[in-house]
């Protein structure tokens, strides 16, 4: 099962919002996105600006998952900020295709998409979370703070952990494609 992965552009602001359900967890609480109003600087005005940046999977056309990052700064109040320089992250695998490796395509990609604009990229993430593990083998570590933030979704405490992104070339799924080849 490979996934397709598109870039995410301001047209498709429905894909955030469906997508933010998930990366907030509010499946899990049985909660929706008006529930909690302040998630919204995750997705809204999303690709208005060069501060986002994210792409989506989609596997036999359905949408699997997309993962974005978006640069916020100090007032917006949000989890994972470090500053204003330092975009966060979200992500997101519809539970039917979680466990198949489409969440590290994704995330590999928009690293190598992301080093081209940012240094380090944070996320928050649940303390006691199984996620953890997932973003420590794509290279995150803890960012000591020195302070206990709480998720805006349930008031469980919540760690930010950081990403050193490597300045690399990027590889994208149409380089080496030949137009006159198309038909081989």
């Amino acid at each position: 099962m490979k996934p397709t992965l598109y870039f995410l552009r301001s047209s498709e602001q429905k894909i955030l919002i469906d997508m933010l359900h998930y990366a907030m967890r509010l499946d899990d609480v049985n909660k929706s996105l008006s529930d909690i109003p302040k998630l919204a600087i995750y997705c809204e005005f999303y690709g208005y600006t060069s501060k986002d940046l994210g792409l989506y999977a989609l596997v036999d056309n359905q949408l699997a998952g997309a993962v974005w990052i978006r640069r916020l700064n100090a007032d917006h109040g949000s989890n994972g900020y470090i500053d204003d320089n330092t975009p966060i992250l979200n992500m997101a695998v519809l539970p039917e295709f979680r466990g198949k490796g489409i969440g590290s395509q994704m995330i590999e990609q928009l690293f190598m998409e992301a080093a081209a604009l940012y240094d380090n990229i944070s996320v928050s993430v649940v303390y006691d979370s199984p996620a953890i593990r997932f973003y420590e083998l794509h290279g995150f570590v803890r960012h000591d703070n020195g302070s206990v933030e709480q998720s805006f979704v349930d008031g469980k405490n919540v760690i930010t952990l950081i990403k050193k992104l490597q300045k690399a070339a990027i590889i994208r799924p149409t380089d080496g494609y030949d137009p006159r080849r198309w038909m081989d």
